[in-house]
This record gives C-alpha cells, sequence and structure tokens, in this order.
C-alpha cells in the first residue's frame, strides 16, 4: 500500500516522506560486478558448474549461502567461504560508487540511515572505502543475522537500531534477493537498476543523479527526510 505522503509532481518526479533510509552496498551504492563475476567465475570453473546459475542466483545473498548451495558434496563449506571471502578482499580495481550515491549519503543525517549489505563488516569497509562513500554508522552485514537475504532480518535490525517502524523506512536495493528482503520487511522500496516488476510501493531509479533530499529535525530528536526521485 502506498504511503499517504508519497506522490508525484507534474514533472513525474516522485516524493517519499520518511524517517530513515536504508542501502544495501553492492550494485545499489558500489558498482563491484567486474569483481563479483570475476570470483564467482573461478568458483564455477574450479567445480564445473554453471557461472550464469550462480550469478543469476547470488546477487544480493551471502556468500556462505551460495556456496552452500552450489559446492559439491562432501566440499568444506567454511573453507570455500573464507577462501572466496578472502578473493573479494584483495581486489578492488574497478570499484566505483554510482552516479550520486556519495552526495546523496552525505545530505542524509548519519542518524537516519543505514547500510545492510551481505557482505561482511571487512569487505563492506573495503569496498565503501574504494569507492569513496562514507560508511553509515548504523550498518548490518552478514555476521550480524541469522538469515541473510531473501530474509527481511537485516531490514527490520536496521530499522530496530535506528528507532524506526518499518513503514517509516525507504530501502534502495538492486537484487532480486534484497528486493524481497525489504518487501518482506514491509518498506517501501527503490529499485537501482532494472531488476523486477514494480509493485504498490516500489520505485526504479538508473542511479542517484536526479535524487535530492531535504531533512527536518523532529521535536523528538529524529528527522523526517523528503526525497524526491
Amino acid at each position: 500500500m502506498s504511503h499517504p505522503a508519497d506522490h508525484a509532481t507534474p514533472a513525474q518526479q516522485t516524493v517519499l516522506t520518511v524517517r530513515a533510509v536504508l542501502f544495501d552496498m553492492d550494485g545499489t551504492l558500489v558498482d563491484s560486478t567486474a569483481i563479483v563475476e570475476q570470483v564467482w567465475s573461478e568458483f564455477a570453473s574450479r567445480y564445473g558448474l554453471d557461472i550464469e546459475e550462480i550469478l543469476r542466483t547470488s546477487h544480493g545473498v551471502r556468500s556462505g549461502d551460495t556456496v552452500r548451495r552450489y559446492a559439491p558434496a562432501g566440499a568444506d563449506v567454511v573453507a570455500l567461504t573464507a577462501e572466496l571471502d578472502a578473493m573479494e578482499r584483495t581486489r578492488t580495481d574497478g570499484v566505483i560508487a554510482l552516479p550520486g550515491a556519495a552526495a546523496l549519503l552525505q545530505a542524509l543525517p548519519d542518524d537516519a540511515i543505514a547500510l545492510v549489505t551481505s557482505a561482511d563488516s571487512t569487505l563492506a569497509g573495503i569496498r565503501m572505502q574504494a569507492a569513496g562513500l562514507p560508511m553509515p554508522t548504523t550498518t548490518v552485514t552478514s555476521e550480524a543475522v541469522a538469515l541473510g537475504k531473501p530474509h527481511p532480518e537485516g531490514y527490520l535490525k536496521a530499522a530496530a537500531m535506528l528507532g524506526v517502524d518499518p513503514a517509516d523506512v525507504v530501502v534502495f536495493e538492486d537484487a532480486p534477493a534484497g528486493i524481497a528482503a525489504a518487501r518482506a520487511a514491509g518498506m517501501r522500496t527503490v529499485v537501482v537498476g532494472d531488476a523486477g516488476d514494480l509493485e504498490d510501493g516500489m520505485w526504479r531509479i538508473p542511479d542517484y543523479s536526479a535524487v535530492t533530499v531535504t531533512a527536518v529535525k523532529n521535536d523528538d530528536g529524529g528527522h523526517l527526510l523528503t526525497l524526491t526521485l
């Protein structure tokens, strides 16, 4: 259901009024596609797996969950996951921020935003730094949840940490698993890129170039954020 404060201007811009903004990282704030595909291609080649199928299902999902799904019987899932994670941490060439991401993060109050990513805290720090983006104080990384995306645990945990109701949150996501997690959490969702179909309470942007925000301090100490897409 659409939020009563959501509306379109005559220029077909969408205006969202929220109390907090949650961001996925890979593909949403940071373009790390080349590295992700490189690492998973090496994994697929080693075990004779279908790389297209792995890439189709792994985006936005914790690496350990993908390894567990595709590794051959008897494989050491923990060791394989650690190896793949180490590979991703040492490769930062080509990692860049999506257009407008840095300006949007800087314009948002730090106590009204969170990063919710399927990467672990070390990789998240490496990728955000490589992309030149500030790391939000509130982060929910892979090791902070029992169930990864598409389960809504991460997004619900981030909202609770910020002290806001899920209905007062907007999520920026790019991957089907993350979009499903945000929707299951009952949050409005802005899809960055072309993944999936839009439903009520969902919008789409190519990047953040045209996104603007104003923030007003509330009497309760929080913020009322108005985003124009």
